[in-house]
C-alpha cells in the first residue's frame, strides 16, 4: 500500500506543488499518513518538502567533478565494488563504465585471472595498466568531467565486441526513466555497450536511486542486476517484479 501511495503522490506532484490536505483528499488517507509518506520520500530524495506540502525534486543537471565524486559515500561504494567483484570469474570478458564506484571495482581486479576488460574510463585504464589482464580502450571524444571517452566515435569499437558482463554506473536511476546521466554523448555510449553485453549490472549507491538526471541512458528492462548499499522495500519489490535481481552490499 505504501508503494502504491508513493507512486500516486509522484503522479499528482507532476502537476506542481500540492499541499498535504489536497494529497490526503486525493489518496483517501489521513494527513498524518501523507506526512509520513512525504518524509520518507524526502529522505530518499524522491521529492522535496515545501511549507505545507511537497514538490518533485528538480532533475540533476549538474555533475560534480570526478575527484568530488570519489569523496562522496566512499564506504558504500567500497562495499558495492566488493560485492560486484564476486560476480566476476576468472577468464571473463567484462566492460567497465566510468564513475568512482567502477574505479573502485577496477582496483580490485587483480584478485581475478586472465580477464579481458573493455572500458571507456581513463581512470579505470590507469588503475588496470599494471595488471596482467588484457585491456581494450574504447576510442571517442574525451569528456573531462567524467574522464571518459564518449559519443558516436565509440560505436565502432563497441559494436565490434561482445562482453559477458557490463558493469555500469549512473548519475540517477528511477523506475520511470531508468538510468540517466547529464551528458547525451555519455548516454549514447552507455546504450551501445548494453546492447553488446550478455548481462548488464548496475552499480549505484542509495543516493542515486529515485533521482532523475537529464539524458536517459537505459531503461529498467535493460538491467539484469542492481548492486546497491540501501534500497526502499517498495522500490526493491517493483524492480524484482520487472525482472531485476537486487543485491545489497
Amino acid at each position: 500500500m505504501t508503494a502504491e501511495r508513493e507512486q500516486r503522490i509522484v503522479e499528482l506532484l507532476r502537476g506542481g506543488v500540492l499541499p498535504v490536505g489536497r494529497l490526503a483528499e486525493e489518496l483517501g488517507v489521513s494527513e498524518a499518513t501523507v506526512r509520513r509518506d512525504l518524509q520518507g520520500m524526502h529522505e530518499r530524495k524522491l521529492l522535496q518538502r515545501v511549507r505545507g506540502g511537497a514538490a518533485l525534486r528538480v532533475p540533476e543537471r549538474e555533475e560534480p567533478l570526478f575527484q568530488d565524486k570519489e569523496s562522496r559515500n566512499p564506504e558504500a561504494k567500497r562495499r558495492i565494488a566488493e560485492r560486484a567483484l564476486a560476480l566476476i570469474e576468472d577468464h571473463d570478458v567484462i566492460y567497465l563504465d566510468g564513475g568512482s564506484t567502477l574505479l573502485m571495482l577496477a582496483r580490485l581486479l587483480d584478485a581475478r585471472k586472465d580477464l579481458t576488460i573493455v572500458t571507456n574510463s581513463l581512470m579505470a585504464a590507469s588503475a588496470l595498466m599494471t595488471m596482467p589482464h588484457r585491456l581494450i580502450l574504447v576510442g571517442g571524444e574525451f569528456r573531462a568531467l567524467s574522464r571518459t571517452l564518449v559519443g558516436p566515435l565509440t560505436a565502432s569499437v563497441i559494436q565490434s565486441v561482445r562482453v559477458d558482463k557490463a558493469f555500469m554506473g549512473t548519475i540517477g536511476f528511477t523506475l520511470d526513466d531508468g538510468m540517466t546521466t547529464t551528458d547525451p554523448g555519455e548516454a549514447f555510449t552507455k546504450e551501445q555497450v548494453m546492447r553488446r553485453a550478455n548481462q548488464v549490472i548496475l552499480l549505484a549507491d542509495g543516493s542515486k536511486l529515485g533521482r532523475p538526471s537529464f539524458a536517459r541512458s537505459g531503461g529498467v528492462e535493460e538491467i539484469d542486476v542492481l548492486v546497491t548499499d540501501a534500497l526502499e522495500p517498495g522500490f526493491r519489490k517493483e524492480l524484482e517484479q520487472r525482472g531485476v535481481e537486487v543485491l545489497t552490499a
